[in-house]
């Protein structure tokens, strides 16, 4: 059967097997040999779509598109910034050649892209975050999990050099004056991410399912859908308590300030803060704190800081989330600086109790105002 008419009915509808695979549908038409264009179509459409399955799977030589296509849905799609990663390899197609197959990328074309990407005037990260890395994970997972040909790439070639991360931690002043200048609504994520560490997006997503009075722990979810258990401590409680009664289900919520019938919004009602919203009120009212140089992600870094001084990086690699105790080391700074205080105490301590006592108060003064 290729084309036919249903009983009593003017339209054509056609059905195919093609690779054991069934096909068929209306036509649209009811002049017979439309129908059989319509056929010879989808035919080809089958025939290509065939194609484009069997190279996703293949073993052989792999062009850039369905490689970039394939790790977009096993893994870039996945990701928290997968907006953006989208873009990143939409350009890689563009610039390479989306028909280039993956064996033939070498570190000559690779360190071409690279040049390329610097002229564009951005900074060394961006060139290894908008390129390089996901032009390396492409790859290595069409080296190592797909099993098909590419070059023998060496990336610490490639990898351009990046300042080391600051880290820049608020005042108690500073967090006090950021708290006053921030909406009353949106203060309360803000003193939750300097109380916890946790990313914006762990913020916007918590949930009242994930919170636990009685056992006083939260679950959030991090970078990868990861979940990670954190403490809930008597500021975290104190801090979350007030809101239980703003939303059935987010835990930090936003106040209408209009009603709007396009978005949905009516004055004065509660509604789950967004990433955009969130950072919106960021921008728009951290500025007004007076505070420079103090970004949102500084209030992980302040959380990082300060629970370092009362333990230890074990315990702040597990409040942060990260995977390998490396990243968690730019915070050995303020170890650092403990260690400083007491042998600058140690050195300076003499050998009768008076001095002791002083040496001992001065450590403590300096301990409270760091």
């Amino acid at each position: 059967m290729s084309v036919y008419r249903k009983h009593g009915k003017p339209e054509y509808h056609y059905d195919f097997i093609f690779h054991g695979r069934r096909f068929s549908g209306a036509t649209g038409t009811s002049n017979k040999r439309q129908a059989e264009r319509v056929l010879d179509e989808k035919r080809r459409e089958a025939r290509e779509r065939s194609k484009q399955a069997a190279s996703f799977t293949a073993e052989g030589p792999m062009s850039l598109e369905i490689a970039s296509s394939r790790f977009w849905h096993e893994v870039g799609q996945h990701l928290a910034n997968s907006d953006s990663y989208f873009r990143f390899l939409g350009w890689l197609l563009e610039h390479f050649g989306k028909n280039t197959t993956l064996d033939r990328i070498s570190d000559s074309k690779i360190a071409a892209m690279v040049s390329e990407r610097r002229a564009d005037g951005v900074t060394n990260a961006t060139v290894n975050r908008t390129a390089t890395v996901p032009l390396r994970g492409i790859m290595t997972r069409a080296k190592k999990t797909w099993k098909v040909p590419v070059a023998d790439i060496d990336w610490s070639r490639h990898l351009l050099r990046e300042p080391k991360e600051r880290v820049r931690e608020a005042s108690f002043d500073e967090e006090k004056r950021l708290l006053a200048a921030m909406r009353d609504d949106y203060a309360p994520a803000v003193r939750f991410a300097i109380l916890t560490g946790c990313r914006r997006m762990e913020i916007v997503d918590l949930t009242w399912s994930r919170v636990d009075f009685f056992g006083k722990t939260m679950t959030v979810v991090g970078k990868g859908n990861k979940t990670r258990i954190l403490p809930m401590t008597d500021a975290v409680r104190d801090l979350l308590l007030p809101l239980r009664d703003n939303h059935s289900t987010a835990v930090f919520t936003y106040k209408a300030k209009r009603t709007s019938k396009q978005l949905g919004l009516v004055r004065g009602t509660r509604y789950p803060i967004t990433m955009e919203g969130f950072k919106t009120a960021w921008r728009r009212y951290s500025a007004k704190s007076g505070v420079e140089n103090f970004r949102f992600h500084d209030t992980r870094h302040t959380a990082a800081t300060r629970t370092l001084r009362a333990g230890n990086m074990k315990v702040v690699q597990r409040m942060l989330g990260h995977e390998d105790i490396t990243t968690t080391a730019k915070y050995a700074h303020a170890m650092i600086e403990d260690m400083r205080v007491a042998m600058e105490t140690a050195n300076h301590t003499g050998s009768h109790t008076g001095a002791e006592q002083d040496a001992s108060k001065d450590l403590e003064d300096k301990k409270k105002s760091a």
